[in-house]
């Protein structure tokens, strides 16, 4: 499941644009938060932790299993204190923009708070909500350099749907708790004890939550994946979607559109994959963001004992890892790479190697046949098209698993040279023992 928290001032609309990407592999709920959207304001007084409890009860009702947790400013503040006072209950955080020190800025200080400061109150809120319509043009005005990158390419409808939610009635007592409430939660030093994987990504011209505040995540969080995007401001999901869906999309291992799907049988948890390549030989030498990272790219297949995983004919873009079982190499040494073959046995592959790198990185025809052992098979999967992806998103894990791939191969190519090193010289060997024909002693 894949649960979705707007931040202030805001409702479940925030997080739109990430809905479809999403729910091709979650069950996805963006929550209106108590206070906020269609939800009603609470008895309680508004804090961080009230929401975060409030958050791990539901997930406590709904899931079965831990969430990826999505949460935009506010509700980045949300998940980060979600995932240090109940960390098993996420898997996975994309932060957006989080509010991370509690401190705004200044712009938003300026201009917001002594709005906010008086719709606290019945009397000042009709006064400001009688004033709306005068001033409502002027503040757009001046909150939308605040809000968004000089360049946006917001489209005028979201933009519009974000305003009306900001100005929506009957939320004064809520946005005021809210700010204090940021302001009071301020999460420096306490980050590096966060072991949820998580992705940060913030907008390079954000003026609400200030991008100083990335230096927190860069010095106490070194878990963290975090992405400045350009041409962004508060809102990245909005204004840079495709950039952002990327981003995302790596990091869970999504495909980024509906015809590359997967399967409920392909999927696989991140979690028990990343421990897993930690002693393959494609996860050597990566970190534990890494390799979490990496694990979202992966498909899993099973095979029953003595079935075909591919044919040398087949070819195809596509990389295997014994997870599982054992995977047969069969082919005819006389003619390798070809379909014309008498097929025998050649080896067999244990779990944490891998094979089939040849064929993904060049599309060729493959050197062998490759067959679930006696027992069955468990391979994990990895394909062209999202190692591409993962190159592209984030080059240096790219090309770490690239070194491990090459690595590997390297590896079987000198055993195999050493193979026909050892074959010719015992073939040299005896050519020399053999008795020449004219010899006078030959019989």
């Amino acid at each position: 499941m894949a649960l979705l928290v707007h931040g202030w001032s805001s409702s479940w609309y925030a997080l739109e644009p990430l809905l479809d990407l999403l729910a091709q592999r979650y069950h996805c709920i963006a929550v209106d938060l108590p206070g906020y959207g269609d939800s009603p304001e609470p008895r309680e007084r508004i804090t961080i932790p009230y929401y975060a409890d409030l958050l791990a009860q539901l997930i406590a009702r709904v899931s079965d299993r831990p969430v990826v947790y999505v949460g935009h400013s506010m509700g980045g503040m949300i998940g980060a204190t979600l995932a240090l006072r109940h960390p098993a209950l996420i898997d996975r955080m994309v932060l957006i923009a989080p509010t991370l020190s509690g401190q705004l800025s200044a712009r938003i200080n300026w201009l917001i708070s002594p709005i906010t400061r008086l719709e606290r109150f019945a009397a000042t809120g009709l006064l400001v909500r009688a004033s709306e319509r005068l001033i409502a043009g002027v503040t757009d005005e001046l909150m939308r350099p605040v809000s968004f990158a000089q360049r946006s390419s917001i489209r005028a409808q979201d933009y519009e749907r974000l305003r009306a939610d900001a100005r929506r009635r009957g939320q004064g007592r809520t946005r005021y708790e809210c700010y204090f409430a940021m302001r009071e939660n301020d999460l420096s030093g306490r980050l590096g004890t966060i072991e949820t994987p998580t992705l940060v990504v913030w907008g390079a011209e954000d003026n609400t939550v200030p991008l100083r505040d990335s230096g927190i995540v860069a010095d106490e969080w070194p878990r963290a994946d975090l992405r400045i995007l350009p041409k962004a401001g508060h809102w990245p999901q909005f204004e840079q979607p495709e950039l952002t869906r990327r981003h995302i999309a790596a990091f869970l291992g999504l495909p980024l559109n509906r015809a590359e799907a997967l399967s409920d049988q392909e999927l696989v948890t991140a979690q028990e994959v990343a421990r897993f390549i930690s002693h393959s030989d494609i996860g050597s030498g990566l970190t534990d963001a890494q390799r979490i990272k990496l694990s979202g790219h992966f498909r899993q297949r099973q095979y029953e004992p003595g079935q075909v995983i591919v044919r040398i004919e087949d070819g195809g873009n596509e990389m295997y890892i014994v997870r599982d079982g054992s995977v047969e190499v069969w082919n005819d040494p006389d003619q390798i790479g070809t379909a014309s073959r008498n097929v025998r046995h050649i080896a067999s592959l244990t779990p944490g190697q891998i094979t089939g790198e040849l064929a993904m990185l060049d599309g060729g025809l493959r050197s062998a046949d490759l067959r679930a052992g006696p027992t069955g098979a468990t391979v994990l999967v990895l394909d062209r098209t999202r190692l591409e992806a993962l190159c592209r998103e984030d080059p240096e894990l790219g090309t770490s698993v690239l070194w491990n791939i090459s690595r590997a191969m390297a590896g079987r190519v000198r055993f195999i040279l050493w193979q026909l090193q050892r074959a010719l010289s015992r073939t040299q060997t005896g050519r020399e023992m053999e008795p020449a024909r004219d010899h006078p002693l030959a019989v």
